[in-house]
């Protein structure tokens, strides 16, 4: 199970972590990533780190964005900095379980457990 938190209101420029605490299976965990759903829009990849800690980002949020993980607190967290109102969406954290998952890490399939979002409003 995936809990993410850590939303909220905030101005342009100004920057939010987000934080979602993973239980149950996760020494099989693979991969973890951020996603996010815009109002109207689909959703899409934000940022993912792998079992070996490598990371990835999307091109809107490459170098304002930063994703981690504490495996000792099971926790994943992405530190957002410089948000734009185009930031603004529900975000989700996933993990991945299968080698699969960590090949296809930017697609949404490839994730077997979801959280159930937080909520993220950037005003201008």
């Amino acid at each position: 199970q995936l809990q993410a938190s850590g939303g909220g209101l905030v101005q342009t420029g100004g920057s939010l972590r987000l934080s979602c605490l993973a239980s149950g299976r996760t020494s099989s965990i693979n991969v973890m990533a951020w996603f996010r759903q815009a109002p109207g829009k689909e959703r899409e990849f934000v940022a993912a780190i792998k079992r070996s800690q490598s990371t990835y980002y999307s091109d809107a949020v490459k170098d304002r964005f930063t994703i981690s993980r504490d495996k000792a607190k099971n926790t994943l967290y992405l530190q957002m900095n410089s948000l734009k109102p185009e930031d603004t969406a529900a975000y989700y954290c996933a993990a991945g379980l299968t080698l699969d998952s960590s090949s296809y890490y930017y697609t949404q399939a490839a994730y077997n457990d979801w959280g159930q979002g937080t909520l993220v409003t950037v005003s201008s």
